[in-house]
This record gives C-alpha cells, structure tokens and sequence, in this order.
C-alpha cells in the first residue's frame, strides 16, 4: 500500500497511544479523547452538549476546536473548575455563567411537600417546617414573613422561587415591630433580631439590608440555605450549614480618558463558616476568595465575566485592581462578584459617571 495511492482508514474502535489521564477531579477524562471525539463527530461552529461536564474536558475541548459549547451540572465545585479552566485557554470567547438551579429545588419542593395549587399553602407550611428544623428553630404561626425562632431570635424563612430582596426586609421589619407589641411569651423571641435565610439574595442586600434593620432598630443576619438539604445524605448525616453572607468592600476610582478603576478593599466572611485549620493557614482576607470577576456595563440581565482573576495552583496570587476604558461617555452599572473558597458567589454593584 502506498501513501499516495491510499486515502487511509476509518478510525477503529480501539484507540492506542492514548496515555490515561489523572487530574485533581475525580472523573476527569483525557482532553485527546475528548477532542478526537468533538472532531469526529462535528464541524467547526456545531454546538456540543455535555449535560455532566465535571471538570470542563469536554467544554475546553470544544472550545479550543471553534465549536459553540453548552455545559451543565449540578455541583457547584463542578462549574467552579470548569469555569476556571475556560478562562485559562488563551483568546478565550466570552461565556455566561447561568443559575438555573430554581428548576430543581422547584421540581424538589413539589416532590417532597406536595403539588401547587389549591393546597399550595400546605406544602409552603411543610416546607418551612423543614428548613426550620434543619436550622434547629421552632415554628411559630399567625405571622407573614417571621416563621420560627432560635436562641431567642426570629427565624425568616425564603421562598424557594424567588431571591430575598429590599422589599422583604421592609416586611420583616414592620412584621417585627407588629410581634414584639405582642410581648416575648406570645412568640418565645428575646430579642431584635432575626436570621434571614434564602436561597439567593439580590445585590447588596447584606449590605443594604442591615442599613435598613439598623434604621429600624433590628439586627439582622443573612444566612444561605445550603443546596444539601435537598440530599437527603447529607440531611441525614446532619452536614447541613447555613453560612452568613459575606461582604465584600470595593473602592472605585475614575480616571482622565473615561478609565474606571475598582479594587478589592476587603472581604469580611464569618470566621465561623471557616474551619479552624483553614483559618490558621490564611493571613490575609484575599486568601478568602478564589475567583473575581467585573461586569462593567450591567443592564439588569445575566451577569458577564468581561474581567477576571482567579487563582491557579501554578500562578496562586490574585490581582486585587482592574482598570477598564470605556468608548463612549455616561452612566454605567457597575457589578463585581467575588466567589470565596466556599464557593459562595458576593456581588457589589456600583452606579459610576464617566467622561
């Protein structure tokens, strides 16, 4: 057989010379298989699926081939990699990062409370119960917006559909005001304060939030209601932790030539959401972040990753300043979000002037 006369052979169904492939994620597949098998079975500018994308081989892949990408999962450390290692591929194409997860604890809701609709209330009460009771508070009735109460505290309960925003402290706060004219022994709370606890909070709500309470003589504290109380493992084992939110300080700063620059002054997380030897091996709060990104022109849509710095195991420092020039003159919204080594997303959102 000569070369010149032979249009070759069709790839076989087994493949040698392919070295395994052993990563820090568990099921990390070889990037030679995985790009072999995008090139065999699409073109330049297809669209790939990959509904369990793991560490982002597939996704990686499939970028550095020119093909369009889709890549879903349900662990958060999953995304976190994967998101990473795209941003780590040189000229990069710009990719949202999207939540979706409402679907799921929606689809979870109505399988472990019970259908919507006429006995929509009942479920909702079940529900509550149950964050209540992983959250180790006691049920309280005859209230909107205050479900329970710990330690002498009043407990919120966030719906499963919809993040706590401004608007819901407002009604916490007047629903307070409205128990404790009802005295201590009508509710069991000792005190002004209450846990709020949601799935998802808007911009700035840790923040704006405790101004509000402050004003209105309550002290308030955001807590996460963690994805694991949908596993039921994990709910057994008792491995479920509500982290308070943490808050991020970032200072702007514009320039001549319609240049804007933000820096990360801070970060304050709890100290008791980090476990004490994690703790002694950090020394300053920049160590609590993993990854920050900057939206510079917000318009109340999806989150864009326009400016990124992330930490990796060969380049583990992290830039704490971005500087970006805009073209044209005006008002911007301004998001940076910050993701901590919890994997928990804090945004800050800013309206500047530039000229």
């Amino acid at each position: 057989m000569f070369a010149d006369e032979s249009q070759g052979l069709f790839l076989q169904d087994i493949w040698l010379g392919v070295k395994d492939s052993k990563g820090e994620y568990p099921s990390t597949k070889n990037p030679e298989i995985v790009e072999r098998i995008i090139e065999s079975s699409s073109n330049v500018g297809d669209l790939v699926l990959d509904c369990f994308v793991g560490s982002g081989t597939m996704a990686a892949g499939a970028e550095k081939l020119g093909r369009r990408w889709i890549a879903a999962d349900l662990g958060r450390f999953a995304i976190h990699t994967t998101r990473k290692r795209l941003l780590s591929i040189p000229n990069v194409r710009p990719f949202v990062v999207q939540n979706l997860g409402k679907y799921e604890r929606q689809a979870w809701q109505v399988a472990e409370f019970g259908e919507n609709g006429e006995k929509a209330a009942l479920a909702q009460a079940r529900y509550r119960r149950f964050i209540l009771d992983l959250y180790g508070a006691e049920p309280i009735e005859g209230y909107a917006w205050l479900h329970g109460v710990k330690a002498g505290r009043f407990v919120h309960v966030g719906s499963v559909d919809a993040p706590v925003l401004a608007g819901d402290v407002k009604a916490i706060a007047r629903e307070f005001w409205k128990a404790a004219g009802r005295g201590s022994e009508a509710t069991g709370a000792a005190t002004n304060a209450v846990d709020v606890l949601g799935w998802d909070f808007g911009f700035e709500l840790n923040e704006l939030g405790k101004e509000m309470a402050a004003d209105a003589n309550i002290e308030l504290s955001f807590r996460r209601i963690p994805r694991d109380v949908m596993d039921n493992r994990a709910v057994e084992q008792g491995d479920t932790r509500f982290f308070e939110l943490p808050a991020l300080d970032v200072e702007r700063t514009t320039k001549p030539g319609r240049t804007l620059r933000v820096e990360l002054c801070d970060f304050m997380i709890p100290p008791e959401d980090i476990p004490e030897d994690v703790q002694s091996s950090l020394t300053h709060w920049s160590q609590y972040i993993d990854y920050w990104s900057v939206d510079w022109d917000h318009r109340d849509d999806t989150f864009h990753n326009q400016w990124q710095s992330y930490r990796m195991k060969k380049n583990p420092k992290l830039e704490l300043a971005a500087n970006h020039t805009y073209e044209t003159p005006g008002s911007y919204d301004v998001v940076v979000k910050a993701i901590d080594i919890l994997g928990n997303d804090t945004t800050k959102s800013m309206t500047v002037e530039v000229g």
